[in-house]
């Protein structure tokens, strides 16, 4: 981004409600939304085509969530910013965006002030994450059990199941996805937790990243 030029944002939400309001927010200031898509392989495929300054990125979409197309985006633009925008304050969501490399996590909620606010700091190459946000996953990601190149053997249901740890589901949401009960589940994470040799879900969250698992 050239100085005095605007901010060239590319939005990625399937909801045209949340998109419609996101322009009227922005109408009037120095950010300009260049495209808007609505799909993760969309925010992908416009982001590495095209010059944008910041992309505001939706959690959960379909064709893709969000969090795997912010991978995607910062495996080959690790310099571009992402900010995630969603309805959901989920610490397994947060740590894994703070694992995979996104400037700062906004709640839909959020005020006009602080949206642009935070678009305009991501854009000058500074972060927005909240002292409360870091400090849920700071101690996740300096866990040594996560940076040691361990070897853990887990079964393929186990497996599974830390995916939708992962994934930000809770017990009753996995045990829907995988059609076994609530019990089994609530087995299976006490299995993965202590084999990951970690203490809650946001650190198997952030383990199952590093690990490439999730």
């Amino acid at each position: 981004m050239t100085g005095g030029s605007k901010i060239r944002l590319l939005i990625a939400d399937d909801q045209e409600i949340v998109r419609c309001g996101l322009k009227a927010l922005l109408a009037g200031t120095e950010i300009k939304i260049v495209a808007e898509v609505t799909t993760g392989r969309g925010a992908v495929e416009y982001a590495l085509e095209h010059e944008v300054d910041v992309v505001l990125m939706d959690v959960r979409m379909s064709d893709g969530d969000g969090i795997t197309a912010l991978g995607r985006i910062k495996l080959d633009k690790p310099e571009l910013p992402v900010l995630m925008f969603s309805n959901f304050d989920n610490p397994a969501y947060v740590a894994r965006t703070v694992a995979m490399g996104a400037s700062g996590y906004l709640l839909k909620g959020c005020s006009r002030e602080e949206l642009v606010k935070a678009i305009k700091a991501v854009a000058a190459g500074e972060n927005v994450w909240t002292r409360e946000e870091l400090r849920r996953v700071t101690g996740s990601l300096a866990t040594p059990r996560l940076t040691a190149d361990v070897e853990v053997s887990l079964t393929r249901r186990e497996s599974e199941v830390l995916q939708q740890v992962a994934n930000g589901l809770t017990n009753k949401q996995i045990a829907q996805t995988m059609k076994i009960s609530c019990e089994t589940v609530k087995e299976h994470v006490q299995h993965i937790l202590g084999k990951v040799g970690v203490s809650d879900r946001t650190q198997a969250a952030v383990w199952a990243v590093r690990k490439k698992l999730a």
